[in-house]
């Protein structure tokens, strides 16, 4: 009888030699050939970058994250790359907006305080309410500034004069008592526009002429109740500052610009104008005789606007002004005290 055994089968593996070229290597490649490929990305922008450009990214890299969020004044809190090596001669300090402190914040307030009532007292005077046209009041860094301007048909002052007119009386001391609610003081500043005199800047011009504006507006301030002190400076800018939208002729450059100073803008005009140590001269009384003489002139202008004026009569002859040597004193041995200077007027 036949038996029934079950068939075994064996089949045997063959071994591959090319197992290494499956799909794994392709993407180590792909790997390198785009880090590769950054790399040159990066030296080419780096050979091709400014200096300014090359600063500012090395400075980028340098700044903590928590300073470039909460604000700092430094780029590191390291100083050196080795500690004990030393300064970091390559360190920087970096650039951090500063955010205005609480009394800077709270001087905006006031200033919008003083924009308000200024605003309320135009509208609630019917005079102040139709020159309106003639007041221009907006927020500054250095303060607040109300610009008084002039009209074609309402002048401030007088044809080439500084005499006020009633109209710019009523406003500036319609606003003087209101100017005293802040402790700050003001700056007064005078514009006129650039017609010339005939006579040129030589004699009297739109320098005296805008200086002596801005004093008469000072006068009528103070006499319409601003407390006395309370103006820092009176400036004459002649026809230098004209208004963007108008031409330098035109008449809304005549006018009368008050500014109510913050206290850093306070602080950088006391401290231009703080005193200084002067050079010391041995006999100042012979300096006198090198000064000019003042000449008169004719200041008066024509009513077609701040522009021509008479030329003045001819002026006599003045005696020679005597030659004058400068030279340095001779020197007398070693000595601690400074060099003076001597002045010798030769006839």
């Amino acid at each position: 009888m036949k038996q029934n055994h079950p068939v075994v089968l064996v089949r045997k593996r063959k071994a591959h030699h090319n197992a290494h070229h499956g799909g794994s290597w392709k993407i180590a490649y792909a790997d390198f050939m785009t880090a590769m490929m950054a790399f040159f990305l990066v030296m080419w922008l780096l050979a091709i970058a400014s200096p300014q450009e090359l600063t500012q990214i090395a400075e980028y890299f340098r700044t903590p994250l928590k300073v470039a969020l909460t604000g700092g004044n430094k780029s590191s809190a390291e100083s050196s790359p080795i500690p004990g090596g030393g300064e970091d001669p390559t360190r920087q300090d970096g650039l951090v907006k500063k955010q205005p402190n609480a009394e800077q914040q709270a001087e905006a307030r006031r200033f919008n305080k003083l924009r308000e009532r200024l605003d309320q007292l135009i509208e609630s005077d019917p005079r102040l309410r139709a020159l309106r046209p003639h007041l221009l009041i907006n927020l500054m860094d250095e303060g607040l500034r109300i610009q008084i301007i002039d009209g074609k048909n309402r002048p401030m002052f007088k044809t080439g004069s500084a005499q006020v007119e009633n109209y710019m009386r009523d406003i500036l001391r319609a606003i003087a008592p209101i100017l005293n609610d802040l402790p700050n003081k003001i700056s007064l500043s005078g514009h006129t526009d650039d017609l010339p005199y005939a006579t040129g800047e030589r004699y009297y011009s739109n320098w005296e002429l805008s200086a002596d504006r801005a004093n008469a507006s000072r006068r009528e301030l103070i006499a319409g109740g601003l407390a006395e002190g309370k103006v820092l400076r009176v400036v004459g800018m002649a026809a230098t500052m004209s208004l963007k939208q108008h031409g330098a002729d035109d008449s809304m450059n005549r006018r009368i610009t008050i500014l109510v100073l913050n206290k850093q803008t306070q602080q950088g005009i006391e401290h231009e104008n703080a005193k200084s140590e002067a050079a010391e001269i041995s006999r100042p009384q012979a300096l006198k005789q090198l000064a000019p003489q003042p000449v008169a002139a004719s200041t008066q202008k024509t009513p077609a606007g701040e522009a021509a004026v008479q030329p003045s009569a001819p002026e006599a002859p003045q005696p020679e002004a005597p030659t004058t040597a400068i030279s340095p004193a001779p020197a007398a041995g070693p000595s601690t005290n400074p060099q003076r200077l001597t002045v010798e007027v030769i006839p």
